[in-house]
């Protein structure tokens, strides 16, 4: 039987080791270290020795009893209703030793007697039980060198690929581009060849291929080289930013997973799809998707994220997002734009406006008639609504705007289509509301203005009154120290036309109007319509470049190639020149009155950018419907600006509009006022919604409602349109207006202070500090001051206040609290001051 140590002696029998050791030199054995081994004769001797040393008798055990038990189940019960029962079974058996021959055996006695054989069972048992510890620390030992020898030769194995992988990092970066591309070719041919005998041997060799894949060691579905597992938990969270394992090739045509992390540069647009943004980043879509569902953002592949989204999550997943600009594609479109060649002088474009039943159309057929070079204009001009007249000095370009709305919508759009605007008074009504709002549009355009007073031909014709009414309006003569000029004229009789005409050369020669001729097309949208047989039709005018049939337009929105290009004379040109109107067919639709165009460089660049307008013009017009509510309006004003709240009146009578003008004048200060872009005595028009769209303006109404043109584009537009019927509810609701538009004043409150007298670390909290509170009371949930000297060191937030053990939420005047402050560590001797601030509304 195998010996023991003299520890394991001592763990068997349990006794401490110290004690062991004295007994067995006591006993004369020569032990005096715990790790010497024991025989079963030096045991037999120590045995002898303690039983000598307890007054026993020396004999050899004679008898030893041992008890065997073993557990085993029994079934019992029917089929599908039967119970596992446990059995236990005990076997005792008793050894004797035979007595030797010639001596008399000896006679237990009784009681006492027996101990000498329970002690030899008692020995026999311990010795068992020796052997098997023995023999089972011996197995562990064995397994825990096993266990050691495998991790060291799997560490000398990592450690061997990771200098594998920097020799070949070495080598790669060392190699030439020539070294590079030979070595990616012989790969490719051993590849091929490995492929091929591949090939060979999957036909000829299947069943040793089998045998072979039998004797293989069973590897699990989705499992590394290494014995790692590929499979990961469930979770939400993003797994991108684990090392990204691209395959390298090796000299032996195998693969490895190389552990560098790929960081892509990101561009994001204001808005982007998520599977545009996987596809950047080179990831799985539903990746993407988790990573905002951790984010609490819940979308699909095809839902499009705004760019700050989109700007964590790459973040979130380990790459660098970059923010596109939101223009960045018309700034390619206008680069695109380049002019080449000369500048030279282009004709004026004129816009005539004025009152109904004023003579404006009279005037123009006069002028369509007389003036154009050769023949009738035909019937374009109905449908073209713009033409060319030319004079001794020049050629003139009139738009025939159906009403001030389209010219409102052009300005409302940022195209400045119109170089001078024509006003036609009759001089024998004066001025009437539709030429007050035509005045107010040239100034809100800021277009020159010349004014024709027409109808002198009569006999009730007076200038004289006109010139007044129009001075009272702000419209200053020339000859009256002003900058307008007033030419009468007569449609009728043609009287003072040339006149007029030298006056519109005369202004645009002032502003100096000129056009690159060399340079692709671009201008303004003048009107749209959609014909049953041509399909959509739209009257552009050109205002720099040439646009020429068969170039890719891009008008507004839409995209199309230019088919055919119709003049002011109905005749179909190839090309057309700076301020010259033509109709083009091709348009994939009809762009809206005001819209600008140009010539683009490609057809798939034009459908992108047209794209891209699409959306933008949906935000604008969210943002603008959400800006013209009248609640958050002040909300758009920046700081340091006097914030202005602009109004559009119309009230019944005149005397009503001068009194509701006058006393709003009144309300106001050094920081908001209120401003009038619009008024006029009579129903709130189409023209005056529109000019509220463009001044981002409030429609009132003083005794009088909107008509139905109005009321579409006020439903359309989302405007803010109020009705009143008492002039001092009106001015209670501007002046309220005003005030909220008030920076309110921030009023601040000291509601306690605590002295620090103590500082400790707490496991959960960090830093607390104990503090007697000497003034007033402090909440946890207001906002903190640090003050050491009296000086203010720090301002946050508190992370914790606690009362002995509880969390409280307020503590008062002369108690003893802990308190921890977020963020910053305080000191002993240090005052934390708890205050509230409080905005309190600003009245006019």
């Amino acid at each position: 039987m195998a010996d023991v140590t003299v520890r394991e002696l001592a763990v068997t029998v349990g006794a401490p080791v110290d004690r062991l050791l004295k007994q067995m030199q006591d006993a004369g054995l020569p032990h005096t270290k715990d790790g010497e081994a024991v025989s079963e004769e030096q045991k037999q001797e120590l045995l002898a020795f303690l039983k000598r040393s307890h007054g026993e008798s020396d004999a050899a055990p004679r008898k030893i009893t041992l008890t065997r038990k073993s557990v085993g189940t029994l079934k019992a019960g029917g089929q599908g209703k039967g119970r596992t029962v446990a059995v236990e079974v005990r076997k005792k058996r008793t050894y004797v030793k035979r007595g030797d021959a010639g001596l008399e055996p000896v006679k237990p006695a009784p009681g006492p007697a027996e101990a000498p054989a329970k002690s030899a069972s008692e020995l026999e048992a311990e010795r068992i039980r020796s052997e098997e510890m023995s023999r089972k620390g011996a197995e562990e030992e064995t397994r825990r060198k096993e266990a050691e020898r495998k991790a060291e030769d799997e560490r000398r194995r990592i450690e061997a690929e990771k200098q594998k992988e920097l020799e070949r990092a070495a080598k790669a970066k060392e190699a030439t581009t020539a070294d590079v591309d030979k070595a990616a070719q012989q790969a490719a041919e051993a590849e091929r060849a490995q492929a091929t005998a591949q090939k060979t041997e999957a036909r000829g060799g299947g069943k040793r291929a089998a045998k072979e894949r039998g004797r293989e060691k069973p590897r699990e579905k989705d499992e590394f080289d290494d014995g790692r597992s590929r499979r990961r938990e469930l979770t939400l969270k993003s797994e991108a930013r684990r090392p990204k394992r691209k395959p390298v090739e090796q000299k032996g045509g195998g693969f490895e997973r190389p552990s560098e992390f790929i960081i892509r540069e990101v561009p994001i647009p204001e808005f982007i799809t998520v599977g545009e943004l996987s596809k950047a980043m080179s990831v799985k879509a539903s990746e993407v998707i988790k990573t905002l569902m951790g984010m609490g953002v819940m979308a699909t592949i095809n839902q499009s994220i705004d760019q700050d989204t989109a700007t964590l999550v790459v973040e979130e997943m380990g790459h660098k997002g970059k923010s596109v600009s939101v223009d960045a594609i018309e700034h390619a479109h206008t680069e695109s734009l380049q002019i080449v060649g000369d500048v030279q002088t282009r004709s004026p474009v004129v816009t005539v406006m004025g009152h109904v039943d004023h003579g404006k159309t009279s005037l123009l057929d006069y002028i369509r008639k007389t003036k154009v070079a050769s023949g009738e204009a035909g019937g374009i001009t109905q449908h073209i609504g713009a033409y060319n007249v030319e004079v001794p000095k020049g050629r003139i370009t009139f738009l025939d705007t159906p009403g001030h709305a389209a010219f409102t919508a052009m300005r409302a759009r940022g195209a400045q289509a119109t170089d001078i605007v024509v006003l036609v008074v009759a001089a024998d009504d004066g001025v009437m509301p539709q030429t007050e709002e035509a005045i107010q549009h040239a100034r809100a355009a800021e277009t020159p203005l010349i004014v024709a007073v027409n109808k002198i031909d009569k006999e009730s014709a007076d200038p004289d009154r006109v010139k007044n009414e129009l001075v009272a309006k702000g419209v200053v003569p020339d000859d009256w120290g002003g900058d307008t000029q007033f030419v009468s004229v007569s449609a009728l009789t043609g009287q003072g036309v040339d006149d007029l005409l030298e006056a519109i050369l005369l202004q645009a020669e002032l502003l100096e109007l000129n056009a690159a001729v060399d340079a692709p097309g671009q201008g303004v949208v003048v009107e749209s319509r959609l014909d049953r047989g041509r399909g959509p039709v739209a009257t552009v005018l050109i205002q720099n470049g040439t646009l020429r049939q068969g170039d890719v337009v891009i008008a507004g929105e839409f995209v199309g190639r230019v088919r055919a290009m119709i003049n002011d004379l109905g005749e179909t040109v190839k090309e057309a020149g700076p301020s010259v109107p033509v109709e083009i067919l091709g348009l994939a639709g009809t762009p809206e009155a005001g819209d600008s165009f140009a010539v683009a460089a490609d057809e798939r660049s034009a459908r992108d950018l047209a794209e891209h307008r699409r959306t933008r013009s949906h935000e604008n017009r969210m943002a603008a419907q959400q800006a013209s509510k009248i609640d958050n309006m002040f909300a758009t004003m920046q700081e340091g600006e006097k914030r202005v709240l602009r109004l559009v009146i119309k009230t019944d009578v005149r005397g009503s509009l001068e009194a509701i003008m006058h006393a709003i004048s009144e309300i106001g200060s050094d920081e908001v006022k209120a401003l009038v872009v619009g008024s006029g005595v009579g129903g709130i028009s189409e023209s005056d919604a529109m000019l509220a769209v463009t001044s981002k303006a409030v429609l009132i109404g003083f005794n009088v409602r909107a008509d139905s043109s109005a009321k579409k584009v006020i439903e359309r537009e989302n405007l803010d349109l109020r009705y009143y019927s008492i002039i001092y509810e009106l001015l209670d609701d501007v002046r309220k207006v005003l005030s909220g538009m008030l920076a309110p004043e921030v009023r601040e409150t000291i509601l306690g202070v605590a002295e620090v007298r103590d500082t400790f670390s707490s496991p959960r909290f960090g830093q607390v500090a104990g503090c007697m509170v000497v003034e007033g009371t402090i909440h946890r949930n207001k906002k903190i001051r640090v003050l050491r000297d009296d000086v203010v060191i720090f301002q946050g937030e508190l992370d914790s206040l606690r009362r002995f053990k509880d969390d409280v939420q307020e503590v008062r005047n002369g108690l003893e609290c802990g308190i921890g402050v977020r963020n910053y560590d305080v000191k002993v001797g240090d005052k934390i001051e708890v205050f509230d601030t409080k905005e309190v509304a600003r009245q006019l």
